[in-house]
């Protein structure tokens, strides 16, 4: 075997479930990663590649998401996560980026200083405990110690005091802009990264796995009999360390979700989580007999092979970079085997990696 997929040194008839391992491993081609929205070039949403794979049979189909309503079934269940992507990187008036994460108890919150580089960013920017670091407006971020804080090495997260002259939301909206990865020349506005299902401010990166629906393929799939669960999970900072695990994030799971979900797999419908936060958010709440409680505030919760899952059916996600604890949630929805085939045909056939990428169905 030639070409991208040769580095995963799949074997296209091994067993779906072969014996557990580390988080996959393969190498991205620069040339495969999305650095613009679809619409971006006169395209919908919607217009997104989709790989469909069934994990009984190991069955792959390539599509579009437009076509999603053809692989669901009625009184099927949609999770979909409301968070609302805000405007989280400021620069900083000594030539640095502030990334802000999340918001911890106390008024605290999680940051991280990086270096500019074109219209995004890199790692690791210089900065201590104790440093005040001067934000536009006369505002300051006070770092008070790593976060964690039993985190050894270099620090990349920061326990910071936000000393600001607005409330933070708004702030944000005043000075920020879209957190952005890598050194590329354009910055798109905030609106390219919500979805449809954006309500609550929150999240330092989008849920990207929501980004390909659309308000007529919301309208579609509604029309076909499949149920939209709504939960919310804010997401914080990416972590570039390959299996770094996801650090806490804040959660919200209604009384009505947690109903529906129930409900629905008493009687035999799958629920399909849109993303892997929708994917932890449903998972925290969710008892050892698969039966889902209303719930919300902090969760640590790490999805692997070995702990399972045990409310989701299946998962629409984007692609995921490689070692990245993501994977480790996928493989215990899709089983290895699987994986391993979804993204070896994944970069065989050119499909896009990250936010403004293309898409991937795992179903039963």
């Amino acid at each position: 075997m030639t070409g991208p997929a040769a580095v995963l040194d799949i074997v296209r008839d091994a067993p779906l479930d072969p014996p557990l391992g580390g988080p996959l491993s393969f190498q991205l081609p620069d040339g495969l990663v999305a650095t613009a929205p679809v619409e971006a070039a006169g395209g919908r949403r919607d217009d997104a590649r989709l790989l469909v794979a069934w994990r009984r049979d190991g069955r792959l189909v390539d599509t579009t998401f437009a076509e999603l309503t053809r692989f669901l079934d009625p009184g099927d269940v949609l999770l979909v996560n409301t968070s609302a992507t805000v405007p989280a990187a400021v620069p900083t008036t000594d030539g640095r980026l502030l990334h802000v994460s999340g918001e911890l108890p106390g008024r605290l919150w999680i940051v991280e200083l990086r270096r500019p580089c074109g219209a995004g960013s890199q790692p690791h920017a210089e900065a201590g405990a104790g440093e005040t670091v001067p934000l536009p407006g006369g505002a300051a971020a006070r770092l008070l110690a790593p976060f964690p804080a039993s985190h050894e090495g270099g620090t990349r997260l920061w326990t910071a005091l936000l000393e600001l002259p607005d409330p933070v939301l708004s702030y944000l909206a005043r000075f920020g802009h879209p957190i952005r990865y890598g050194c590329g020349d354009e910055q798109w506005p905030i609106d390219a990264y919500q979805t449809v299902f954006s309500a609550q401010p929150g999240s330092a990166e989008m849920p990207s796995a929501g980004r390909a629906f659309t308000p007529e393929l919301v309208a579609r799939l509604v029309g076909a009999g499949i149920l939209f669960a709504p939960l919310t999970l804010h997401t914080g900072v990416s972590s570039p360390e390959r299996g770094e695990p996801p650090y806490p994030e804040r959660y919200r799971v209604p009384r009505t979700t947690a109903e529906l979900v129930n409900s629905a797999g008493a009687y035999g419908h799958r629920i399909v989580a849109v993303g892997t936060t929708a994917t932890r958010a449903i998972e925290t709440v969710a008892d050892e007999r698969g039966v889902v409680h209303p719930g919300s505030g902090w969760t640590d919760l790490v999805i692997t092979p070995e702990r399972g899952v045990r409310a989701v059916d299946g998962i629409v996600t984007g692609w995921h970079e490689p070692e990245a604890s993501h994977l480790q949630l996928l493989e215990a929805v899709a089983g290895r085997g699987l994986l391993e085939r979804t993204y070896g045909h994944a970069l065989e056939q050119g499909y896009r990696w990250h936010e403004f990428g293309d898409l991937n169905l795992i179903l039963p």
